[in-house]
């Protein structure tokens, strides 16, 4: 891959990963509602997850999906279902850090993880950086620098969310402002199907 390219995938790499999607509308309602420092787990499992992803299709399941149509609309109907359910549970959120809600607390590492592979922006993200800059004739070598593009880049891009969630913690203190901005969280996060579903 010549430097030219590289860092051709490392805008790519940004600006998919800074820009809105279900990652970062949860990261930025996650923020408000539980702080940076509690929201971390989940930042590292959508950079580890998205990793895992990226890695899983650059080696072959990408292929796999394209000739098994049914496999990938049965991920993407999944993905939807499990974004909608994720969305609900961000728009009823009502109290900071959930206090007053027994069960209410910031996604796990695992969870955020295992979130990459029914996140449709994901797919997008990993099967485009594929097909651009993979080169075939050295298909580990791109793979691992596609690889590592993402992993220096995503980290830092999505904590932003995260880090301007916090900073908003002051003004949503009013519970009226948080119930407002939850909603409006969850209805974003909804939202983020509408590309899917054309």
């Amino acid at each position: 891959m010549t430097l030219d390219a590289f860092l051709a995938l490392l805008v790519y790499a940004f600006v998919t990963s800074i820009t809105p999607g279900p990652n970062n509308f949860m990261l930025l309602a996650s923020g408000v509602n539980f702080g940076f420092a509690k929201t971390i787990p989940h930042m590292l499992g959508i950079s580890i997850g998205f990793l895992v992803l990226l890695l899983a299709v650059g080696f072959g399941l990408g292929a796999v999906l394209t000739a098994f149509p049914a496999l990938h609309t049965g991920l993407k109907v999944a993905g939807g279902v499990y974004l909608l359910y994720l969305a609900w549970k961000v728009a009823m959120s009502r109290s900071l850090s959930g206090k007053g809600e027994a069960n209410a607390r910031p996604m796990r590492f695992i969870d955020a993880a295992a979130f990459q592979w029914v996140n449709p922006k994901a797919w997008v993200m990993a099967i485009t950086a594929m097909a651009v800059y993979a080169i075939p004739e050295h298909p580990f070598l791109s793979v691992a620098l596609i690889s590592i593009a993402f992993t220096v880049v995503n980290l830092p891009s999505v904590s932003v969310w995260a880090g301007f969630g916090m900073a908003l913690r002051g003004f949503l203190s009013d519970p009226v402002r948080l119930k407002w901005f939850n909603i409006a969280m969850g209805v974003l996060l909804a939202a983020t199907l509408w590309p899917m579903l054309r």
